[in-house]
């Protein structure tokens, strides 16, 4: 079925925008919930101060991905930025739900491994 390369590169962009979605949308509401952040942030230890650095990577990362620009190395980006938080963040694994976002964190991983791989497609800036 998707030895049709339209096919394939619909599907690749169909995936970026899947991917990177949670990251736009996590970032954006850090800016406005920037204070009550740097507190949960805080409380894993991790300093405040790089709060603007997670924004960015959230952000500006995950709108690379949708559009396709350096995906490759935005998605290699995304995936350690996704297993940091993921040890920082979810680690309680006493905790059901911290369990089940660590692997969903582990999935998202996985599928920024597969763009690192595959490339962002033809519907991209990268055209790869």
């Amino acid at each position: 079925m998707l030895n049709n390369p339209a096919l394939s590169d619909a599907a690749k962009l169909v995936g970026r925008i899947l991917l990177a979605l949670m990251f736009v949308l996590g970032g954006w509401s850090k800016i406005s919930g920037y204070a009550g952040t740097q507190t949960y942030m805080a409380s894993a230890g991790v300093p405040g101060i790089l709060l603007p650095l997670v924004i960015i990577v959230e952000l500006i990362g995950g709108l690379m991905i949708v559009i396709g620009f350096k995906t490759r190395l935005v998605a290699l980006a995304l995936f350690g930025f996704t297993i940091a938080a993921s040890v920082l963040f979810h680690m309680n694994w006493a905790a059901p739900m911290q369990q089940l976002l660590f692997m969903k964190n582990l999935g998202i991983a996985g599928g920024f491994l597969l763009l690192v791989a595959a490339g962002a497609g033809a519907y991209s800036v990268d055209r790869d």
